[in-house]
């Protein structure tokens, strides 16, 4: 019956994507039945697009979303599968921050976004050219609405900013919409965590943010 209710949810506008994503608690992302953070080989992920699109109606998924960096070639190429969240993760700079912002639900053929798009396949796999990249959130946020998403603040701890909240809050003016609360920071995620989950989430309540969650998957095995 949920399987059912996301997929006539993904059928209607984009702008039900918001609604869907709300809709997800705690449980769904830490008990792993909801992934919005997954990698795949259309950029620095080992999984194939379509084989992880199957393992998570194998494993019986909620929901997933494919937020490969800087791309949509997957969506592109392969349609936009049921009980999948278009998505992308883009690079980007917010004055002196460096940052990861996850896009939920954009049509990737809308023109303000297809700009911020990677024009090779290097810049969505090699972390030293991405770091490099031209992007700045403010434009890179508004896009995001005009192509129909919501703009999602990835691993927030991680982000280097003396104060979150004022970080957040300035990210706010121009739009964001939510951030990834439910994170699992292993790995070098982990050792360069300046902030802790707990207080992304208090801010995310703090300021009304939509909270989203997933594992960062760049396996093959979701």
């Amino acid at each position: 019956m949920y399987n059912n209710f996301i997929t006539n949810k993904l059928k209607k506008t984009t702008m039900n994507y918001k609604d869907l994503i709300k809709t997800f608690t705690a449980d769904d992302f830490n008990k792993h039945s909801v992934n919005l953070h997954v990698h795949t080989g259309y950029s620095d992920g080992k999984a194939d697009f379509n084989d992880i699109v199957k393992q998570a109606k194998d494993k019986n998924y909620k929901c997933i979303a494919i937020a490969d960096h800087n791309t949509m070639n997957g969506y592109i190429e392969n349609g936009i599968p049921e009980n999948v969240i278009p998505a992308v993760e883009f690079d980007c700079w917010h004055g002196y921050v460096f940052l990861h912002m996850l896009a939920y639900g954009v049509d990737y053929n809308n023109d303000s976004l297809k700009r911020f798009f990677a024009k090779t396949k290097k810049e969505t796999e090699l972390d030293i050219i991405r770091f490099f990249t031209s992007r700045r959130a403010p434009a890179l946020i508004k896009a995001i609405h005009a192509a129909g998403g919501i703009a999602v603040l990835a691993h927030p701890a991680c982000c280097w900013c003396i104060s979150m909240d004022r970080f957040v809050k300035d990210l706010i003016k121009h739009g964001l919409d939510g951030l990834e609360v439910y994170y699992p920071y292993e790995r070098h995620r982990g050792i360069i965590k300046f902030h802790s989950r707990e207080t992304v989430e208090k801010i995310a309540d703090k300021y009304g943010l939509i909270k989203t969650g997933g594992t960062d998957l760049h396996t093959e095995e979701l």
